[in-house]
């Protein structure tokens, strides 16, 4: 009798596993389609805020909710103009206008030279030493509904600058629409030793709106 009660849990667990694996799998699958994903860091641009090889953790769920702030770091899919990939490439930038937003480069009156969004100047810690805000003046109003995004090293990105210098001063092509942005990028997770929040620098406090 201690025998067969013994052997029924057991059965019991081999014939339930495959459903408590599919069930965990499929968990997972959703997690990773509507929450959370993860993603590498294969280029530069972002340094030194974002390392090659650094992986992040993006949240794909926070911008069905909200649209993206200004010093967010985004991951978003890159048009074609951008990557040169028919078939879509995800590109990682920090958000620096958002629709309406009007920036400028650059105001000269201090010790270094800053961008100004809204009228309000900004220093940047962030960016890459030894870099300048921008590599040339410009003047632009951020559309309705699209973002003026860049990389932290500003000299290796290819950013919304990089291509309103390419397309002629063209904000449309310079900008991306918010419903191309997959998530939010939120903490670095690896290497250990590298592991931060990826919070949205004071700098960005108090900029006014359009």
């Amino acid at each position: 009798m201690i025998d067969e009660q013994t052997e029924k849990p057991r059965s019991s667990f081999w014939k339930e596993l495959p459903i408590l694996l599919g069930v965990a799998i499929l968990v997972a699958v959703l997690v990773r389609a509507f929450v959370l994903q993860t993603f590498f860091i294969p280029s530069p641009s972002m340094e030194n805020t974002l390392k090659i090889d650094d992986r992040v953790l993006v949240n794909k769920l926070v911008y069905d909710f909200r649209s993206p702030h200004r010093g967010e770091v985004i991951v978003f899919k890159a048009p074609t103009e951008w990557s040169g990939n028919p078939e879509g490439e995800d590109f990682i930038k920090r958000v620096i206008g958002v629709g309406g937003d009007h920036v400028v480069c650059c105001d000269r009156t201090g010790p270094q030279e800053r961008l100004i969004i809204n009228g309000k100047a900004i220093d940047e810690p962030f960016i890459f030493p030894g870099n300048k805000p921008a590599d040339q003046d410009f003047d632009v109003t951020v559309p309705k509904g699209r973002l003026w995004v860049m990389g932290d090293h500003r000299e290796a990105s290819g950013d919304s600058l990089e291509h309103w210098q390419q397309s002629g001063e063209d904000i449309t092509e310079a900008t991306i629409p918010e419903d191309q942005v997959v998530g939010r990028a939120f903490t670095i997770f690896w290497p250990v030793g590298r592991a931060t929040w990826l919070s949205v620098p004071k700098q960005f406090d108090g900029i006014p709106n359009p």
